[in-house]
């Protein structure tokens, strides 16, 4: 998941070490919970999967018409 996201491995145990720490300050120094960081990772992945549906979407009709 972490090349998935666009991250290094340090990054992410830099996060998990400070979350650990209760350390983890998200913009604005506000603390970000575990809650919080687990909605960020899934709303980018639903962006994610909208748009390899959006492809798929476009290929079955794009190989839908070759047929007709």
């Amino acid at each position: 998941m972490v090349k998935e996201l666009g991250l290094g491995d340090q990054t992410l145990c830099n996060w998990i070490k400070a979350a650990g720490e209760g350390k983890l300050k998200g913009a604005g120094r506000k603390v970000v919970t575990p809650e919080a960081m687990e909605l960020s990772i899934l709303r980018a992945e639903n962006v994610r999967l909208k748009r390899e549906n959006e492809i798929i979407k476009k290929a079955a009709a794009y190989f839908a018409r070759d047929v007709l």
